[in-house]
């Protein structure tokens, strides 16, 4: 079960002893918004942090700190900011682009990267700031019964990205970065902005 708990919550020490007591609590602080998921008393939480390269990959490592609290690995397509990430786990996918002519044939083999990535690593947890890198794995990792945290683009004002489409319905944490999206999205939850 997925609990939801968002608001100004004070005194970080009793923070981080909450957190170390109980380890199946995943904390993740946007701006002054704290969002607690309590997955289960898992010792060993591994998160899987992914989303495309460009703008999407800048807003993901805007949870940097998160990503120090758990045992984490990224997914991000091959290129420049997956050699520059100096993230210690992380794997690589091919970026296609959905006008291309054989888009359904690398689709279909970005689906079969993804899955053996999955069951490699086993995540506990998938956060993804979208596009077509994140899908694939946020799929697979619903169909294993694995808890899935979407954050739509800070880009997204007045309308839904072609990824929040389809994670929205899968998503156990659906989270939106301006009040506008509410109308789209209308069990998002609004956190503001990440950077």
């Amino acid at each position: 079960m997925l609990f939801l708990m968002i608001g100004r919550i004070g005194g970080e020490r009793v923070l981080c002893s909450f957190i170390a007591l109980y380890s199946g609590i995943i904390l993740l602080t946007i701006k002054d918004k704290k969002v607690f998921i309590i997955l289960s008393m898992k010792k060993n939480i591994k998160i899987c942090f992914v989303s495309s390269s460009g703008g999407h990959w800048e807003e993901l490592m805007c949870l940097k700190k998160l990503m120090n609290q758990y045992q984490s690995f990224y997914v991000t397509e091959y290129g420049g900011q997956m050699q520059d990430s100096k993230c210690s786990s992380i794997y690589g996918v091919k970026k296609i682009d959905r006008s291309e002519k054989y888009f359904l044939i690398h689709f279909v083999a970005l689906f079969f990267r993804s899955f053996k990535i999955y069951l490699k690593e086993k995540p506990d947890v998938v956060i993804t700031t979208g596009a077509l890198a994140a899908y694939p794995i946020c799929l697979i990792s619903k169909l294993f019964r694995k808890k899935i945290i979407y954050i739509e683009s800070f880009a997204r004002v007045n309308s839904k990205s072609l990824t929040g489409k389809l994670i929205y319905p899968i998503s156990d944490l659906f989270l939106v970065q301006w009040e506008e999206m509410l109308q789209f999205y209308p069990k998002a939850k609004y956190v503001g902005g990440i950077f």
